[in-house]
């Protein structure tokens, strides 16, 4: 499969699905300028503690980027394990802006009629993976054997099922058809790989290093290999809109300091590795081995792009999988406009929406 689909994208510039579920430079970035319009603002973050949330990991630390940036703010951070409990707390109004996959984001933006939710920045790419027993060596030898993908309608299920479909193969969501896909938490995957139970997995970073060091898996595709110049969102940063139309000098401060934080991840890639593994511990009383952490970290791309194309592509597959209904236009999704005009002032080149 390869996931440019001209013919889909051409459709979804006038209208587009979406899913049920879930480059930044190295340069230095301008020093992030604290909001001043926004009186002693409150700011509730989401972010999840895996390391394809870098560059929120590292800007919401304690004492960290934006602690320093928002010295009059209020600023509390709240963990997710999912995209889906993520949007379900910012549609009760726990949180204002997090950090998410972007299936979970069209979810968010079909569910509210296009209303509650927009996505202003990116923040990583790439990362995900089939990894599969050694003894498989085709697409033609995963015929009856069972696949897992962190859960039903998520951005790795669309991308398995899209690829499958392309290689002639059925699936259903009852885990029947040709390849049995099986939706499980990652921790799960681990465990059921090692055991016998699957014979792979689609999953994101640093499960797909987990899987091929720990329970002896190989790469059967980089999903970064099926992508344009191999690049497709993995995590974005989406805010309330209600939030953002009251808070507009406090999300521009968020916006430029995730900025100058990308910048730093990628400069000083060690420094911002040792942050992320003590964010993760700080959440989930674990951390990962510092070999885990160095090989996925290599797998994942971090940039302020949203890559807005990917996720018109990956509603267009979960569309055609029948996983999604149309909601109508999805080019509201993205209000990219702080962004944007941040980097026209950075001299930086501007990213594009739908």
């Amino acid at each position: 499969m390869t996931r440019t689909h001209v013919g889909r994208l051409a459709a979804l510039a006038l209208a587009a699905a979406t899913v049920v579920a879930a480059c930044g430079g190295t340069g230095s970035s301008a020093a992030p300028a604290t909001a001043s319009a926004d009186a002693a603002p409150t700011v509730r973050f989401g972010v999840f503690p895996n390391i394809t949330h870098a560059p929120g990991l590292v800007m919401l630390a304690d004492g960290g980027p934006l602690a320093k940036a928002l010295p009059n703010a209020t600023i509390k951070v709240e963990s997710f394990n999912s995209g889906t409990k993520a949007v379900e707390a910012m549609f009760s109004d726990a949180i204002d802006i997090t950090f998410v996959g972007p299936n979970p984001s069209i979810n968010a933006y079909a569910q509210s009629k296009g209303e509650a939710v927009r996505v202003i920045a990116g923040s990583t790419s790439g990362g995900a993976f089939l990894v599969v027993r050694p003894e498989i060596a085709t697409a033609a030898e995963l015929k009856g054997k069972k696949i897992a993908t962190p859960s039903l309608g998520n951005t790795q299920d669309v991308a398995l099922r899209a690829w499958l479909k392309d290689q002639g193969f059925t699936t259903d969501t009852a885990g029947g058809g040709d390849v049995s896909v099986v939706p499980q938490e990652n921790a799960q995957t681990l465990e059921t790989f090692i055991a016998g139970t699957i014979d792979g997995a689609w999953v994101p970073e640093p499960w797909a290093t987990r899987l091929v060091t720990e329970g002896g898996a190989k790469v059967l595709v980089d999903e970064g290999s099926l992508w344009p110049d191999g690049k497709y969102v993995t995590t974005q940063l989406m805010v309330s809109t209600k939030w953002l139309a009251a808070n507009p000098a406090t999300a521009k401060t968020i916006v430029e300091t995730l900025i100058a934080t990308i910048d730093q991840v990628n400069a000083d890639p060690a420094a911002a590795q040792k942050t992320v593994n003590a964010e993760i511990k700080k959440w989930t009383s674990k951390q990962l081995k510092d070999e885990i952490l160095t090989a996925a970290w290599g797998n994942l791309t971090f940039t302020i792009d949203p890559i807005a194309s990917s996720l018109a592509t990956s509603a267009a597959d979960a569309q055609d999988l029948g996983l999604l209904k149309d909601p109508g236009d999805l080019k509201g999704l993205y209000d990219l406009t702080i962004l944007n005009d941040i980097l026209k002032a950075q001299g930086k080149p501007e990213v594009s929406g739908l």
